[in-house]
């Protein structure tokens, strides 16, 4: 059976972006995304972050080193990847990320001021299942 791999994530910039270049010079840009979730649970409106590690290469790694920054608002589409590799004292570590295809840059909040703000919809609110 063949697999389906996609992911898209709307969040924040948790740090500025590291640049880095392959040994071909590919640039190589990776940052963290957080992704806030709202939920109500009980009578209680609660919010909780996923923290996500983002990858990016080619061009699209240049633009992001050069025009993004911390707190940034972005919408990541690509994929999801698990790197594995040992450390020098043989533990073995895995890590997952996205491995971003395609990054758009979101308004900055000062450009968004002048717009009108728009009110939740609360039929997006999702419950949270009682323990």
């Amino acid at each position: 059976m063949t697999g389906f791999n996609k992911v898209i994530l709307i969040g924040n910039l948790t740090r500025n972006p590291e640049v880095r270049y392959t040994p071909n010079g590919t640039p190589v840009t990776s940052f963290g995304l957080a992704i806030n979730r709202r939920f109500r649970q009980a009578e209680d409106l609660r919010e909780e972050v996923c923290y996500i590690d983002i990858v990016v290469f080619g061009k699209q790694a240049e633009h992001c080193g050069q025009y993004l920054s911390k707190g940034n608002g972005v919408i990541v589409d690509g994929r999801l990847q698990q790197r594995r590799w040992e450390t020098e004292d043989g533990q073995k570590r895995s890590k997952h990320e996205v491995v971003a295809q395609n990054i758009t840059f979101l308004p900055k909040r000062s450009e968004t001021a002048t717009e009108p703000t728009h009110t939740e919809d609360p039929q997006y609110e999702y419950e949270e299942p009682a323990p």
